[in-house]
Parts: structure tokens; sequence; C-alpha cells
């Protein structure tokens, strides 16, 4: 047993089926009487619902968010909470607009409510990561963290098959780098073995029938183990690398994740054998690195950088930043081996077995 600290975040979670219904009285639990609302466009009846539900509170609506959350557009989104005085942040959505209502909490510290309708996770962390000229930095503060996460299956049952796949691998990524974090502590990677088995047991289940509620009801439940996990514990490689990768080609988030995961964890296995047989045992599987890869290509999600938009002649640039302020990790970061990682999975090559 290895010497540990373990604190746990002050974060009010609902869960269940319809609980979006009990946002008026977590708005009244907050004290709040003017809510901006943060959807997409695609979301204007689900908008037009909440507008009805909390009535008075409802104090606009921002629909502009995208991914990696550039700080050109939290200039936009501030714009339109000091025109509607907004007192609170009611985000709905993935991870684009989790990440908007919490760039907005960064500089304002207004409270935050989620309504998650992807297995992101990030709304379960105290961790921003915006983007500025084609580089993604991460920022931590309390004044992040989401207040209040109602987390509604009705919510994710319209997500596209293939968005469920690549949303719940990049929640599977957060619980598996808990499981080597140098912080890592007893209770995440308890959570953290449970959130990825029961993701790996419900997105084939999802994929092949997507209107599956009880799928769908395990799919948010080990989202959500898994991003506890993202928001107790630092994470490594694979994030800096997806954070690079992400923000320099505006790669699409939740992909990026689904391609380097299996890459990045046989690049950290012979450094974390604990994380390696918690992961083969969550999978069911004898080696987990190729476990994790055959996952994606059983729910046919993207398997090479190269199909995601990243050019070939990058992957010399992107391993240059992937080694410069490299975050902590088990296994040092040469950029030799980083570049033959980047170079694998730019073409879609399954990863290095984790057994050598």
């Amino acid at each position: 047993m290895q010497d540990f600290i373990y604190q746990s975040a002050p974060m009010r979670v609902v869960f269940g089926t319809g609980t979006l219904r009990q946002l008026p009285d977590e708005l009244s639990r907050l004290g709040v009487t003017r809510a901006l609302v943060l959807a997409t466009p695609r979301q204007k009846d689900l908008v037009a619902s909440i507008q009805e539900m909390i009535g008075e509170r409802f104090a606009g609506v921002f629909t502009g968010a995208v991914m990696h959350t550039p700080v050109e557009v939290t200039e936009r989104a501030m714009e339109t909470v000091r025109d509607v005085r907004a007192d609170s942040i009611v985000a709905i959505g993935g991870g684009s607009t989790t990440g908007l209502g919490k760039a907005i909490a960064l500089r304002t510290d207004l409270p935050q409510i989620v309504l998650p309708t992807s297995y992101a996770g990030s709304e379960m962390t105290p961790v921003v990561g915006q983007t500025s000229d084609g580089i993604k930095t991460t920022q931590s503060s309390p004044k992040i963290l989401p207040e209040i996460v109602i987390y509604d299956v009705d919510l994710t049952m319209t997500m596209p098959a293939k968005l469920s796949a690549t949303s719940g691998i990049n929640a599977i990524a957060h619980a598996v780098e808990a499981l080597y974090a140098r912080d890592r502590n007893p209770i995440t990677s308890l959570m953290a073995q449970e959130g990825i088995g029961t993701l790996a047991r419900a997105l084939p289940k999802i994929c092949a029938e997507p209107s599956d509620k009880a799928a769908r009801t395990n799919a948010l439940y080990g989202a959500w183990l898994c991003g506890v996990c993202l928001g107790a514990v630092g994470m490594a490689l694979h994030h800096k690398l997806c954070h690079t990768l992400g923000g320099l080609f505006n790669l699409p988030h939740a992909e990026t994740h689904t391609v380097i995961l299996p890459h990045a964890f046989a690049y950290n296995a012979p450094a974390a054998p604990d994380a390696m047989t918690r992961v083969a045992t969550a999978l069911g599987v004898s080696d987990p690195a190729l476990g994790l890869h055959d996952l994606a290509r059983k729910l046919a999600a993207p398997l090479s950088l190269r199909e995601i938009g990243m050019p070939e002649s990058a992957i010399e640039q992107a391993a240059d930043l992937a080694v410069k302020n490299p975050y902590w990790n088990p296994r040092p970061i040469e950029r030799a081996a980083i570049h033959a990682l980047i170079a694998r999975a730019w073409r879609g090559d399954a990863p290095e077995s984790a057994f050598g």
C-alpha cells in the first residue's frame, strides 16, 4: 500500500433519468436569479424547454461554444454575460459548452450548473484547457469546478453511436491515466477500474442499439466515475499529447483521445505494472494496450491521426512540442520514442505490445 492523500471535490451530483426537471430546485439551492444558458444551435428545443422551466431566471443564451475553448470565443461569451447581467451559468452539452462555462467561471467566479449530453467528464474537474494562437494550455482553480452537475440519461439518448464511441473512449482515457498518476490513491484506482470496465461493456451495446437505455445509463455512470478520476488526480503523457495535437491542428477532441490512448498506454505500461493489470482486468484481455485498440476497432472508431485530419508533415513538429514542458509521467519522456509513438498513431498501426 502506497502513502496517499485523497481530497474529494466540493460538488453536488444529481444522477438519474428525467433529472433535468430538478434544474429549478438546483438554481434555488444556489440562490441565483439570472442564469445564462450555454448550448449549441441544435439544442434550441431543449433551450426553449429550459426557458419555460425556469421562467424569469432565464437571462439569455449563448450558442457559440467550439472545441478547445478558444480565448476569442470566451471573450465574446463574456460580452453576453455582461449584457444580460448573468449571476450564474447553465451549460448544456459536451466538452465544448462545459469548457466555455468553466472559462467564464474562471474570469467571474459565477456558479455553474452543468447538464452533460456526452461522456466527456470535464464537468467533474477544476481544470480548463484554453487555446490561443494554436497552443492549448490548462489552468486549475477552485473557481473552475462546477457547483452542481445534473446527469440525465435522457439527454444522452440522441447522441449518435459514433460520437458515443469516441466520447466513451475519451472518458476511459481519464481513468487509464488515473491508474498510474503520481498522486493516485486507492479510491480513484477503484473508481478508474470500475469506470473502464463499465464503459467497455456498455459502448458496444450502444453502438449496436443506440436506444438501449440500460446501456446508456451504465455508460453515463462509467463516464461519471472516469470524470471523478480526472478531477482528483493529475494526468500524464496521454493528455499532454492530446492537448498538443488538438490545439495545434484543431483535431476533434474525443477522436484524438481515441486514437492516442492505446499508444500512450503502451508507452507507459512497462513503468506501470499495476495499471496494466487493472486495465487488463477491466477489459477482460491479456494485453491491455491491444485491448484498448481492439475496443476502438470494435466500435468503428477512428484508429489513426491521418483520418481525423493531421498531416504527416506535422509529426516532427508534434514530437517537438510534446517533449517541451512535459507533464510528469511514469516513464521518462524521450523524443525518439515519442516521435515513433506519434508516427504509429498517425498511420493507425496497432500499439506496441505491453509485453514487449
